[in-house]
């Protein structure tokens, strides 16, 4: 049983570099907010197995909580620069447009 779940997490890792490699960079905002959503359900996941597991469980529930929650907090940070890198861009157009 370990073996298949190693194998399904090997093939998972190699479709989601692939896939997330081959977006245009114009998507990765979109994405990022979707992701942020996955993520945040899995941490809810991850409270409920660690509320209702066994000690073993509850460290791997633990894990899966910290791992998704740098996920979420990294996402959130990472549309916000994106967010701003829009915003100034705006603001400086507009600038220049006074000016002529």
């Amino acid at each position: 049983m370990l073996l298949v779940m190693v194998v399904f997490l090997i093939i998972a890792s190699f479709l989601g570099y692939r896939v997330i490699s081959s977006v245009p960079s114009l998507l990765h905002t979109p994405l990022m907010s979707g992701m942020n959503a996955l993520s945040g359900i899995t941490v809810l996941g991850a409270i409920e197995v660690y509320a209702t597991a066994s000690s073993g469980a509850k460290i791997w529930a633990l894990v899966a909580l910290v791992l998704a929650m740098i996920n979420v907090v990294g996402g959130f940070w990472v549309t916000g620069r994106m967010l701003r890198m829009f915003k100034e861009g705006k603001e400086k157009s507009a600038v220049g447009r006074e000016n002529l």
